[in-house]
């Protein structure tokens, strides 16, 4: 207890007299810096993952080929959640003597949960956003629908018993498949008018669905409340296991943010292990006091701990409040660029900041009261006696412990944290190295230069071990710096380009092969270029190496999902630019062997097949044995026909077969589309522009996000520099005022201080450079999946950057030492 009661004396004096504001500054700005981080990733990842909701019009769904029960919707509402529901099924609709199968979905007053269905005036026309669902009465129509029937706004059909005026164009719902499996144009209609219809009858075929929405740990608990209840009919879909691009948009959205938050958390750890060192050494004449008069090394080990565990605790208050308010300012200013508001954060962040920042103190801090508890008596009478600094193993060992433990739980992904952390290990090892070899060469060249040159030159070698130290530090934070100013622009470039500009945006399905010319023929007319015709055959896989599989056991769920559907098989001569073959080899395009079959990797993965099982297939009631020749990686974004299972030349040729084609259309020619939904009116077209839009809306949300984490990343990284050079400040102290007695100008006096951080700057920005960039080329290759080239830009910035960063850092924080007067320095000494 004593020695609690003198360590809380003490800390209140040592407060007013500014001994550690460093270290508590440090403190304060890491969790200041990671709970601004972790409000914002929460709340902004929150709003990616509900936009990438859309594709399922909800946050989960079920699916059923049986009318919802009502103790579903029972426990949905017991969970406070939102709720709603459709029906869907195709069925012929007519307008006069005209008729064509539609895809009808009745939908209930607050479809959609997530999103918005767009409509439209009149055919091809400007589209808007929707809040609510068509008027008891009325129904919106697919584009197609309308020009296939050659009818407008206003007109009726009929659907069913029920007469139903068309009192819009329905451009796009959140849930529309864009896959080959819906050929038919859809109509929406009001839940309350299907009983109207008279179509739903016993024995239809009709899909139901219940849509939920709401907090995301309501959501969870529902699912794990009605879970055991599913029949094995209902097919769950949520936003993980769904295969839209929406999705894949969001994950990667994450993991740009998940990147942001582990280098602020590295630069942290970097300016409290910087900062906890000088909180040591500043303390040792007081220890060495402390015993010379009777105090036991638990006295003094317990008395510092308390102060350590204070600083945390109060670092963790000011980081807490500054790290809201800061969130706070930086979503008032971004809340215009929202389409929807951003959800409430959780208090995760709080919890996980505060964590951190113990972890980081405790863990950096650790080592050096080891070597405080055994300063020596002696240094009330000798400044020079130190203690032997502790085992660098040990050091080491604490030190990268609490590193791995607090990142693992920040981002909970085991391969980036190691391609993260070895990357910076071996950077760091490798700034120490060089920059070791750097001050010896430093030391020697140092010669004919001016006075102030030679006294910035003869510190960096005559520190030698602490300037290869302040190197780390420096090229650290110069590297996370560089590969969060360049890097960071240069990835989202790259993704968002994944998205190439000449995407297609349209689809044309189910076209005949007569129809092939005469649909050139249209698109040549109006001077755009005719679209490739890709086939398509409808079948069903039946067996696997002799297995059924229904029965069959797979890897993956989602296996025995894709081994039972109805596929869509084509055939290629060559290997589509979209896809990029991984095993195995392509045929020739003169192939006339047996048939073989190439096969996507996930979907090889997932079935548990390889290269030369047997697979086969029912189509139109005759079986085709199909050997696997390759597998494939396809590049989902291309927005290109693209298929799981793509077959040699001449295996489908005696099957019926449809095509598919994709095009890139503006909207000034849209015209064309209109002359060909006309002209041949059992095409479907299907407008991917509102998918596009979706997708490029996450990765637009994802950029703003990785931009304003970035302040305070940039705020962490100028931590370090500034803890870096507080380091050595007692020592740069007592040297500026005995050059200043000796009668050497300020003015010199400061020019040396500047060369000597120019010289650690270029150094420090030269390997930041390199290992900023091999970093980059990493992480873009082996978690983002782009393509990354290397950047001149880079170098240049790192060098002339990271020299003039330091050196104004350093000025900043050493101007206070060169300013003070040479009578009280070294009175104090």
């Amino acid at each position: 207890m004593k020695a609690v009661r003198f360590a809380l004396r003490s800390f209140a004096r040592e407060l007013r007299s500014g001994e550690v504001v460093v270290l508590l500054l440090s403190v304060a700005l890491a969790v200041a810096a990671l709970t601004a981080v972790g409000f914002l990733t929460d709340r902004i990842g929150k709003s990616v993952a509900r936009q990438a909701n859309e594709i399922l019009a909800a946050d989960i769904r079920l699916r059923s080929p049986e009318p919802i029960p009502p103790q579903w919707r029972q426990a949905a509402e017991a969970h406070s959640l939102d709720t709603a529901e459709t029906q869907t099924f195709p069925s012929v609709v007519f307008a006069g003597d005209e008729s064509s199968l539609t895809t009808v979905k009745g939908v209930s007053a607050d479809y959609p949960l997530r999103g918005h269905v767009r409509i439209s005036d009149r055919l091809f026309s400007e589209q808007y956003e929707v809040d609510d669902i068509p008027q008891p009465g009325t129904v919106w129509a697919d584009g197609a629908l309308m020009a296939r029937l050659g009818i407008s706004v206003g007109d009726t059909v009929s659907v069913g018993e029920a007469d139903l005026e068309v009192a819009a164009v329905l451009t796009y719902r959140p849930d529309q498949s864009i896959g080959f499996a819906s050929l038919a144009p859809s109509i929406l209609v009001n839940l309350g008018d299907m009983p109207r219809t008279g179509l739903i009858t016993e024995g239809s075929r009709v899909g139901y669905a219940l849509l939920v929405a709401g907090e995301e740990d309501a959501v969870n608990s529902f699912y794990d409340a009605v879970e055991e209840t599913l029949p094995d009919s209902v097919r769950v879909r949520n936003r993980e296991d769904s295969s839209g691009r929406a999705g894949d948009a969001a994950d990667r959205a994450e993991r740009f943010l998940s990147l942001t938050a582990v280098i602020s958390v590295l630069l942290s750890a970097v300016a409290i292990a910087m900062s906890a060192r000088r909180f040591t050494h500043r303390r040792m004449d007081t220890v060495a006091l402390m015993k010379s008069l009777g105090a036991s090394q638990r006295f003094i080990i317990t008395a510092a701990s308390v102060q350590i565990v204070l600083l945390g605790v109060l670092g963790i208050v000011i980081g807490c409040a500054v790290g809201f308010s800061a969130e706070k300012l930086i979503t008032s200013m971004l809340a215009d660029l929202f389409q929807s508001d951003l959800p409430d954060p959780g208090l995760a962040p709080v919890a996980l900041g505060s964590a951190v920042a113990l972890i980081l103190v405790i863990g950096f801090a650790m080592p050096a009261l080891v070597q405080l508890r055994n300063t020596p008596p002696l240094r009330v009478l000798r400044h020079d006696a130190i203690p032997p600094p502790p085992s660098r193993l040990f050091v080491a060992g604490s030190s990268l412990l609490a590193v791995a433990a607090l990142l693992y739980s920040v981002i909970g992904d085991g391969r980036m944290l190691l391609i993260v952390l070895a990357g910076m290990l071996v950077i760091s090892g490798s700034l120490y190295v060089v920059g070791r070899g750097l001050v010896v060469l430093i030391g020697r060249s140092r010669g004919g230069v001016g006075v102030a040159w030679r006294y910035g030159l003869a510190n960096v070698a005559r520190r030698g071990r602490d300037s290869a130290v302040q190197i780390v530090a420096f090229g650290l934070g110069l590297t996370v710096l560089l590969l969060l100013t360049f890097v960071r622009t240069e990835l989202l470039e790259s993704w968002q380009q994944s998205l190439a500009e000449d995407a297609p945006n349209q689809f044309l399905i189910n076209i005949q092969p007569q129809e092939r010319d005469s649909i050139a023929a249209i698109f040549e007319q109006a001077d755009i270029a005719a679209p490739d015709f890709v086939p398509l055959v409808r079948a069903r896989m039946s067996t696997i190496n002799g297995e059924d599989v229904k029965t069959r056991e797979y890897p993956a769920e989602d296996g025995r999902w894709m081994a039972n559907r109805e596929a869509n098989l084509s055939w290629a001569t060559t290997l589509s630019d979209s896809n990029e073959l991984l095993e195995g080899e392509w045929w020739d395009a003169d192939y006339q062997g047996p048939p073989l079959v190439s096969v996507e990797e996930e979907a090889a993965l997932e079935m548990g097949v390889g290269l030369g099982d047997q697979l086969n297939f029912m189509i139109a009631g005759q079986e085709v044995e199909l050997t696997i020749a390759s597998l494939r990686r396809i590049d989902w974004n291309s927005f290109r026909p693209n298929f799981f299972m793509v077959l040699s030349p001449g295996a489908l040729e005696d099957y019926p077969a449809t095509y598919v084609a994709s095009l890139k259309i503006d909207a000034t020619e849209k015209g064309v589309l209109l002359t060909l939904v006309r002209a041949h009116p059992t095409v479907s077209v299907i407008d991917l522009d509102a998918i596009l839009e979706q997708v490029q809306s996450i990765m637009d949300k994802a950029s703003l996000a990785v931009q304003a984490v970035f302040v305070f990343t940039l705020a962490a990284g100028i931590a370090v520099l500034f803890a870096a050079v507080q380091s050595t400040i007692d020592e740069r102290r007592f040297e500026s005022a005995m050059l200043r007695a000796l009668g050497a100008r300020r003015r010199t006096v400061l020019a040396g201080v500047l060369t000597e951080f120019a010289a650690l700057g270029f150094a420090a920005g030269l390997l930041a450079s390199a290992g900023a960039s091999i970093l980059a080329y990493i992480i873009a290759v082996n978690l983002f999946e782009l393509d990354y080239d290397f950047s001149p830009g880079l170098w240049l910035a790192g060098l002339l950057g990271g020299t003039l960063l330091v050196c104004v850092s350093g000025f900043i924080a050493a101007r206070g030492a060169i300013n003070a007067p040479p009578i009280d320095v070294l009175r104090a000494a």
